[in-house]
């Protein structure tokens, strides 16, 4: 149940609402033409969008985009206090307040292939700081203006270019502006070699785990783990023979994250060490 609901607009269009609820509660989410930055200010919430479902706890934040529908906030627990501050970003107004050129944040990335619409942001010092920041604003509405609004939305997209979340959010924001989708095989293929596991690219194919997998299998008549593993192993097979790269180095090219993971999985498969291979194959 909405007890409080407080907006403030910018050049006609919501961009900032901050909403109080009393659980248990369901929440619909109004994301029809935009990318919106939910804050968690106080208690729990489980995000839901299609077959998928993120817990944001309090002081953390999940930024998403219109991608998918049936998007939707809850809680289920009883006589809990929950508050969120909703920031939207339109695309209109970022083209408005960027007349020159947009920020790197907002332009579509160059190697990241993914159809990734939702990310979870881990509690972040100075965005924690932004939205207190905002409350005053809430607390004080005839200081508002346009000027400071607009501050405000570059501060937010400037924040979240700073976080260990940026080039996910790149992605999602870009969308706004350069629509992708990107078939599965070609988001499986173009991250295969990365150092991803398997729920990074269930993420980055907008699928849940379990549908990615079946999906996975469909397609490739293998598990993901063990056609993913055989790929990078061959290349990395590949590399030794035609390459001086370090053992090192090639692990990591091929997606390894760990030497002594590579070096198990090599001999498992060709029952020699990656060492040993190249010397005896050059």
């Amino acid at each position: 149940m909405v007890t409080d609901y407080k907006k403030i607009d910018l050049f006609g269009q919501t961009l900032i609402q901050k909403v109080k609820l009393k659980s248990p509660f369901e929440f619909p989410f109004p994301v029809s033409d935009n990318a919106c930055f939910l804050f968690s200010l106080e208690g729990e919430i489980q995000f839901h969008a299609e077959e998928e479902q993120i817990v944001v706890p309090g002081n953390y934040s999940l930024l998403l985009t219109c991608a998918n529908t049936g998007k939707k906030v809850s809680n289920s627990a009883t006589s809990t206090q929950n508050e969120l501050v909703v920031i939207s970003f339109h695309p209109e107004t970022l083209k408005k307040i960027y007349q020159k050129e947009f920020p790197l944040l907002l332009q579509k990335p160059i190697n990241n292939v993914s159809n990734q619409t939702t990310e979870k942001i881990n509690n972040d010092f100075l965005i924690k700081k932004y939205i207190e920041g905002l409350l005053f604003y809430f607390e004080n509405p005839s200081l508002v203006n346009e000027e400071i609004l607009i501050l405000k939305l570059k501060e937010i997209i400037l924040l979240l270019s700073q976080t260990q979340n940026a080039a996910t959010i790149q992605v999602i924001l870009s969308q706004l502006f350069s629509p992708a989708t990107y078939s599965f095989k070609q988001i499986i293929e173009a991250n295969i070699f990365l150092q991803v596991g398997v729920e990074d690219l269930a993420q980055k194919t907008n699928l849940s785990v379990s549908s990615f997998k079946r999906e996975f299998t469909k397609l490739y008549n293998d598990s993901p783990a063990n056609y993913i593993k055989t790929q990078r192993l061959e290349k990395a097979a590949e590399l030794l023979i035609v390459s001086d790269e370090r053992i090192t180095d090639i692990a990591f090219d091929c997606g390894f994250n760990d030497l002594a993971n590579f070096t198990k999985s090599f001999h498992d498969k060709y029952s020699i060490t990656p060492s040993n291979y190249r010397l005896k194959l050059k």
